[in-house]
């Protein structure tokens, strides 16, 4: 099947989207009593230029390892969720929806919890542990679906492992609160389920509290903890958008889904994400127009994306409402422009990352991504 490596989702009506070293200078009188010849300084360029050069790859060596600067970054166009680790925000409604089932786990404390366990990372080399969660075959029989609804259910498709942990750790959670109330143990719920999953509850249930052997793994989560505290604080919930009215004209006449928005596996690298917005088949040259009246935030050309234009579309019930059109052939609009519901912003192309014309377009609610589908109406 034809895929768009932009997006890394399946496509079905597209084609296929010091210098060299020397002697120091003698400091022996010269005959006769003679200075020897004075030791030139270094000019004024290299007492400049060289500190300068010091500071820069000091200070750009720094932002590299603290992941400040990133390849992502230096493009400077693709509007990015923000990322902790080696996760970004596109899970964020995934680790939501899988601690819905219980209070005591929070989507952080997921997030913590993968990371701690595979730093986010597929690959192991154990095959008796797989994805991201490191299930065990019999764990996965027991808590594995497919979530994502894209045919198949594994610990390799991290959208199935997160809401396969959440069921687990919210199982865990019931018995160890169940504990607590007869007075069998006592301390956090946190931690005792925490200490549940990394010993059993029958470890739990003997020590009365949570035992030794749990709480490295205990710290090694709380640890991590804050950075995805702040990774879903920043992430808010955009079930609004779900439930939106359709107040989006359609930006195509014929609107022709090739593939949706939702957690896609890529055919070729395996490696499964959200693919933020929705393709919509079209041939090339097709107009590509603003949904709603608004301004245009970006207007150009993009490594991944082809020709980007990003509209805000303003305030809906409190939250910024933005749209993007990609892979656009040419670009009808610019930076800072005005522009209508139905006014041109490109015709259909290919640019880009992509393997044949589309328009992938996109729907952000408050900078979460988010279905466009019920945001578009049926009629231009």
């Amino acid at each position: 099947m034809p895929v768009d490596p932009a997006d890394g989702t399946p496509q079905q009506g597209d084609a296929t989207d010091e210098p060299p070293g020397h002697e120091p200078p003698s400091t022996t009188p010269a005959p006769g009593g003679a200075r020897p010849p004075r030791r030139r300084g270094p000019g004024p360029f290299v007492l400049i230029a060289v500190p300068t050069m010091v500071v820069i790859v000091g200070v750009a060596g720094f932002l590299a390892l603290t992941g400040v600067l990133s390849p992502a970054l230096s493009e400077g166009s693709d509007p990015a969720p923000t990322s902790v680790s080696n996760v970004d925000a596109s899970y964020v409604p995934w680790l939501r929806k899988a601690a819905d089932a219980c209070e005591v786990v929070t989507p952080s404390l997921l997030a913590a919890q993968i990371d701690q366990l595979s730093g986010w990372n597929n690959d192991t080399a154990s095959l008796s542990q797989q994805g991201i969660a490191r299930f065990t075959d019999a764990q996965w029989h027991t808590w594995g679906r497919d979530d994502d609804a894209n045919g198949r259910s594994s610990p390799l498709d991290p959208a199935d492992a997160v809401m396969a942990l959440g069921r687990y750790d919210c199982s865990l959670a019931k018995e160890v609160t169940d504990l607590r109330t007869k007075g069998t143990v006592s301390g956090n719920l946190v931690d005792l389920t925490l200490a549940a999953y990394m010993v059993g509850t029958d470890a739990v249930a003997r020590t009365g509290h949570v035992p030794a052997a749990a709480r490295a793994f205990l710290e090694e989560v709380k640890e991590r903890l804050p950075r995805y505290e702040a990774l879903v604080r920043q992430n808010p919930d955009t079930a609004d958008g779900r439930s939106a009215s359709a107040i989006l004209v359609p930006p195509a006449s014929v609107l022709t889904v090739t593939s949706p928005f939702g957690s896609r596996e890529h055919p070729l690298t395996g490696v499964t994400k959200l693919h933020t917005g929705v393709d919509f088949g079209a041939p090339q040259g097709a107009q590509v127009s603003a949904t709603r009246d608004g301004r245009v935030t970006f207007a150009g050309m993009t490594p991944a994306y082809g020709n980007r234009v990003v509209i805000d579309h303003g305030t809906i019930a409190g939250k910024r409402l933005e749209t993007t059109y990609s892979h656009l052939a040419a670009l009808q609009v610019t930076a800072g422009q005005t522009v209508t519901a139905g006014s041109p912003v490109g015709p259909v192309g290919s640019t880009g990352l992509s393997t044949g014309p589309h328009l992938h377009f996109e729907v952000l609610l408050d900078g979460q991504y988010t279905d466009p589908m019920p945001w578009l109406s049926t009629t231009r």
